[in-house]
């Protein structure tokens, strides 16, 4: 199988980097291709802007990057990452929870390469059925704070809420099977013991990664969203959910957070 690692971190001697480094040896090791986008290593430009587009520059931003896209118009480096998309089964996005998200170069990387008519667009289907259906998307992430910060009661909130942006608002939209994230805590407090636990857990999490069942986020063509007008949206149908269940939560199947 084919493997993109989204790599940023601009310390290659960084947990992060280790940790990217033992998903390249171990994905190779059980026969994997795997391919490495290192953000930082390619100084990648963050900021998506009309140079993107080779003169195209309207009616306005989102169709100028469509009529890009479609006319062959797109710069080279955003059309190469296109292509590893395309050729990848998983995508890895390997980084450092910064001020409780992705760090801006990898949002770059998402904003420029994910143009319109490529990864979404009007006439596209999405959640769960977008244009990267069948292919399967892992967030791996450290945080400096310890587990007791990122729970439901945490101070800093529950983890899956703050990597919902991500895991449903990115990958599920543009069709990934989206796999439960890989999440280490308290990077600020490592030791070598620490690190030889967490990197044998990101070994078997990685030895599951084309077997392991995906969150189980909502089709929103599947019956359980209505709405079809601009005013409207697409709002789940009430009673869907599971008794007690609010907040992100409603847009798994199964999810009671009573």
């Amino acid at each position: 199988m084919n493997v993109l690692i989204v790599y940023a971190h601009p310390d290659s001697n960084s947990l992060t980097g280790s940790l990217k480094d033992l998903a390249v040896s171990t994905l190779r090791a059980d026969g994997h291709d795997v391919v490495v986008t290192d953000l930082y290593a390619m100084k990648w430009q963050a900021a998506a802007d009309f140079t993107d587009f080779d003169g195209i520059t309207g009616p306005d931003f989102m169709h100028a990057s469509g009529e890009a896209y479609r006319s062959g118009r797109l710069i080279e480096d955003i059309r190469a990452e296109q292509q590893k998309l395309l050729d990848a089964d998983l995508v890895i996005l390997q980084f450092p929870l910064w001020w409780f998200t992705m760090p801006a170069i990898l949002k770059g990387w998402i904003d420029r390469v994910f143009t319109y008519d490529f990864a979404y667009g009007a006439k596209m289907p999405r959640y769960g059925a977008g244009p990267f259906a069948g292919k399967r998307a892992l967030v791996a992430t450290i945080t400096g704070g310890r587990i007791g910060h990122y729970t439901e009661r945490g101070v800093n909130g529950s983890i899956d809420d703050l990597l919902f942006p991500i895991n449903h608002g990115v990958l599920s939209f543009t069709g990934f099977d989206v796999l439960k994230p890989f999440v280490e805590h308290s990077a600020a407090h490592l030791d070598d013991q620490r690190y030889t636990e967490i990197a044998e857990r990101y070994r078997q999490r990685l030895a599951t990664a084309f077997t392991a069942e995906p969150i189980p986020y909502r089709q929103e063509s599947g019956g359980d969203y209505t709405g079809v007008t601009y005013q409207d949206g697409s709002e789940l149908v009430s009673g869907r959910e599971s008794p007690g269940t609010s907040g992100f939560a409603l847009h798994i199947v199964g999810s009671d957070r009573r």
